[in-house]
């Protein structure tokens, strides 16, 4: 097995099902689409194949059911380059999935079923392989927080860094927030931790701020506007880049696994987050 650096994604899979529409629904009216179609998903399986896109392996524990959306799923992460070795198929139980409706301005909204997501089991955290050669591990709020924690001292342990993309947005415990050594969260995220609006780079930069006080580094994504970032070397901005916005699906995704992708390669925070800025700001201008 290779030892060449790479990276370990503990999180979700979802079978996406996207339908573009005019606008998305308010309470209680029906909109008409216009299309559909499904897309490979979830956090963690996004995540590790943006990574590998960037040019570094990646390893992912995650479950599927064994229903027509886990060979999918799995099929797709192959397809990314992601080792699935340690995806498990779970008998008789639903793959997780999600509805996103994408609005014709390129927003959207999602709804998500966790299925098999939330019955990953914390023994696959001590397989055989499953470390070997990794600097970085990368967890999401799309699985239960127990495996977080789990996953998180079991890479402290070997030595690896921690990034939590704390997405969706919940409390987070102590215990956890003690063991991240990098917190990853845009606009809503970031508001929802600390209590600070965020409509601008320099209420970023506030917000990432604030955040540092708990968390070592703290990277707020703030869409168009850049990235603020804060943590025992200061704070500092990354500007965004004017693009002709198409999709923002998946964007997020995009610059965790890029980030992530130049940490693993040695570069410096700094250096990672312009390169994952650059590269979100790409996505977003092409089509899902």
């Amino acid at each position: 097995m290779s030892s060449h650096p790479r990276a370990v994604v503990v999180g979700s899979l979802h079978y996406d099902i996207v339908v573009d529409a005019h606008h998305r629904p308010a309470a209680g009216e029906t909109v008409a689409g216009t299309a559909w179609r499904p897309v490979f998903g979830g956090k963690g399986g996004n995540q590790a194949a943006a990574v590998v896109a960037a040019g570094i392996p990646c390893r992912m524990v995650s479950a599927v059911g064994d229903d027509g959306f886990g060979i999918f799923l799995r099929d797709r992460l192959r397809a990314a380059g992601v080792d699935d070795s340690h995806v498990a198929t779970l008998p008789g139980q639903g793959s997780g999935m999600s509805v996103a409706i994408m609005d014709a301005g390129g927003d959207y909204g999602a709804v998500i079923v966790s299925g098999t997501n939330m019955e990953i089991d914390p023994a696959s955290l001590e397989q055989e392989g499953l470390w070997e050669g990794a600097t970085h591990l990368v967890l999401q709020n799309e699985i239960p927080e127990a495996l977080n924690i789990a996953a998180a001292q079991a890479a402290h342990a070997r030595g690896l860094s921690v990034v939590l993309n704390a997405a969706p947005a919940r409390a987070l415990s102590d215990t956890l927030v003690q063991i991240i050594d990098i917190l990853v969260v845009n606009a809503g995220e970031a508001e929802a931790l600390c209590g600070i609006a965020v409509a601008s780079l320099d209420t970023a930069q506030d917000a990432a701020k604030a955040l540092s006080e708990r968390f070592r580094v703290v990277v707020v994504t703030a869409g168009g506007d850049g990235v603020a970032v804060a943590g025992m070397d200061g704070t500092y901005l990354e500007p965004g880049h004017s693009v002709t916005l198409i999709s923002t699906h998946g964007a997020g995704d995009c610059f965790i696994g890029t980030m992530i992708a130049r940490l693993v390669g040695r570069h410096a925070l700094p250096d990672a987050v312009k390169s994952a800025n650059l590269a979100a700001a790409k996505h977003v201008s092409r089509e899902v």
